[in-house]
């Protein structure tokens, strides 16, 4: 019998807690370029009795989103999109963060957009670092927006003079996101569709703990510490907002980007988090 399919893009902790939230009843296609990822978020939500799937999918490639989309449609309609792939600063080199979080998620969000049912919903996870940039001109806005895919990577802003380094890669990948989701929210409502992205700061994570026992980890300790929370938050924080977004009780919100962060964007500008200057 043919079921609503979620597609999860991104085997991590987020991903599995709003997976876990929205996807019971449902066929969860989870893709992750490391396919042992997949299978083992899989594996530890088919055991808790949800219908999951692993395959492997590669967030660069326009070829690996279209051959997820045609398997999750080989089970059902597609009604729900979870993005919570990428990589970080720390993992990656400043082509490698283009590609994969800014040019990826693009085309996940487009190649989506196209199929997804009427009623459909979407969040894609964005980050607090595309919060912390200076603003851009409302052209440069503009053209994250609405360059055609293919064009993205080809933006002056986006060329290797331009970018400081892998920091700045990830934060002008973010506000990428934040604007291409207001793009696609137009296109997803002639669907009868909505689709919003997610802003986290310091999540605790696997990935996290190894940022703080890392060269950096002083500085997110240092973070968490001096934020109004006072601490990191948990994924299942992050899937309190998802589900908001993407139950009926948000039908009214589309487009849009929810900060959730203990408010360390407000102390970065704001408080003792503030840059020497």
């Amino acid at each position: 019998m043919a079921k609503y399919v979620m597609i999860l893009a991104g085997a991590g902790q987020i991903g599995m807690a709003i997976a876990r939230r929205m996807g019971y009843g449902m066929k969860i296609v989870i893709g992750d370029k490391n396919i042992k990822n997949a299978e083992t978020i899989a594996d530890i939500m088919n055991k808790a009795g949800f219908d999951c799937v692993a395959t492997e999918m590669d967030l660069s490639s326009r070829d690996s989103i279209k051959e997820i989309i045609a398997k999750a449609q080989s089970y059902g309609e597609i009604t729900m999109l979870v993005n919570a792939a990428g990589v970080s600063p720390s993992q990656a080199s400043v082509e490698a963060i283009l590609k994969v979080d800014l040019y990826g998620t693009a085309v996940l969000l487009e190649e989506v957009g196209k199929v997804i049912a009427k009623g459909g919903t979407g969040v894609t996870i964005s980050s607090q670092s595309g919060h912390r940039m200076p603003a851009l001109t409302p052209e440069q806005d503009w053209q994250l927006a609405m360059t055609p895919i293919e064009e993205l990577l080809s933006l002056p802003m986006l060329q290797p003079e331009n970018i400081e380094n892998t920091l700045h890669a990830y934060q002008m990948a973010k506000r990428c996101n934040v604007k291409r989701v207001m793009a696609e929210a137009v296109k997803w409502g002639k669907r009868g569709a909505r689709i919003n992205s997610i802003s986290p700061g310091i999540i605790v994570t696997p990935l996290a703990i190894d940022e703080f026992n890392g060269p950096r980890g002083d500085f997110y300790k240092n973070m968490f510490a001096k934020c109004p929370a006072g601490r990191p938050g948990t994924a299942d924080e992050v899937a309190n907002v998802a589900e908001l977004l993407m139950r009926p009780q948000g039908a009214f919100i589309t487009g849009a980007d929810f900060l959730i962060d203990g408010g360390a964007t407000a102390s970065f500008f704001y408080g003792p988090l503030q840059p020497e200057k």
